[in-house]
């Protein structure tokens, strides 16, 4: 029987490993929003929906808040 190898996990993967959950509240109209484009455009995972949607607005925010030189 040959010796099972151990897997190695990049360090980065382990840093990245989710552990805060936040939850919050939408009124009906922002849920029909929701179950609409999900629907329509056929989004497999909603978490990662939401999580990248979410993190896309915080970034487009720091950007426009980012001083420039000019």
């Amino acid at each position: 029987m040959a010796k099972k190898k151990k897997q190695i996990v990049p360090r980065q993967r382990e840093k990245m490993v989710r552990k805060h959950r936040i939850s919050f509240l939408l009124n009906d109209k922002e849920m029909d929003a929701v179950h609409r484009y999900v629907s329509r455009y056929k989004v497999q995972n909603k978490s990662k929906f939401y999580r990248e949607t979410l993190i896309r607005a915080i970034l487009k925010q720091f950007d426009e808040d980012a001083p420039t030189l000019f």
